[in-house]
């Protein structure tokens, strides 16, 4: 058995939690949260510490999860790389590129194996559709759509700490097209509701669809919406000269059960490559592109 240490025992380390209930692979064994309030909603019998330092110090860990804000990101990355701790971090790695970079720095000297938490990879029917088109199946792409809409925005609080909607949200739609289709984005252009459909948080808007070309002359779209009344959602299409193809792999109808799948295969998948398989998540280098794309889209929101 594989083991986890957690860093991070809020909202997205519970469902961590929930997730490795299900894996013979890889268990949770040692969590960090200074929070007695979320220390309070952990299973009973966990252990849990209030520092990296000391859940390091307690714990005997193969790896460990970082599940915290995003902008603790790189120091928590600086924590554990200079204990040559292996690392899964969640996504974005950072909220800036420059934060990435530097953690890719950190994770280059040590030579730590690390593994950015872009779940989509690991959705059995989004790996079909990357593997038909690997296979030439659908010939030239003509459009790669993509679409995650959430079912109600988080706290402002967080909203202002986030990053805003391209950097909390639109990189899992930018990794996620350009791991399907293998190609960079190039122009793109934004477009948000108009003033009457104010942002609730200044340079959050509510929601917002992108054009974009990518390189190899596909078109993309992408619609990010922070308010889905009838539940989280996300869906994918696919279509070019020899096939089609589309999915809902988020439903409301199906709750959490698939992403729970997905991020459970990811750290099993990360527990192989820890254990010398090949990488089959997103790199370092992944995280930083989707956030070098999420800055230009940003940047392009606040100048319109």
């Amino acid at each position: 058995m594989f083991r986890l240490g957690l860093v991070g025992g809020g909202r997205m380390g519970r469902a961590h939690i929930r997730a490795m209930e299900g894996s013979d692979s890889v268990s949770i064994v040692a969590v960090t949260e200074p929070s007695a309030t979320s220390r309070a909603l952990l299973p009973e019998g966990l252990p849990v510490f209030s520092a990296v330092s000391e859940m390091l110090a307690g714990a005997d860990l193969d790896g460990a999860l970082i599940a915290v804000p995003s902008g603790l990101h790189l120091d928590v990355i600086t924590e554990l790389a200079g204990r040559n701790v292996a690392v899964l971090c969640e996504k974005p790695c950072g909220v800036t590129a420059e934060q990435t970079r530097q953690a890719a720095q950190l994770v280059n000297a040590t030579g730590i194996a690390f593994q950015v938490g872009y779940w989509r990879r690991f959705v059995p029917l989004l790996q079909t559709i990357r593997a038909r088109i690997a296979d030439g199946e659908f010939g030239d792409l003509f459009l790669i759509s993509c679409w995650q809409w959430d079912q109600e925005p988080p706290a402002a609080e967080f909203r202002l700490t986030s990053g805003g909607i391209c950097i909390d949200m639109g990189v899992h739609e930018f990794d996620q097209t350009r791991w399907l289709s293998g190609q960079e984005f190039e122009a793109f252009d934004m477009l948000v509701p108009g003033p009457e459909f104010a942002p609730h948080v200044k340079g959050d808007p509510e929601s917002l669809q992108m054009l974009a070309r990518l390189s190899g002359g596909t078109v993309s779209t992408i619609s990010l919406g922070r308010r889905y009344p009838p539940g989280d959602m996300c869906k994918a299409e696919v279509y070019g000269v020899g096939a089609s193809a589309e999915t809902v792999f988020l439903a409301p109808s199906d709750g959490e059960v698939g992403f729970l799948s997905a991020i459970r295969a990811q750290a099993e998948s990360f527990a192989r490559y820890v254990q010398g398989a090949p990488r089959e998540g997103a790199s370092i280098a992944d995280a930083i592109a989707a956030l070098e794309i999420a800055e230009r889209a940003s940047a392009q929101i606040m100048s319109s």
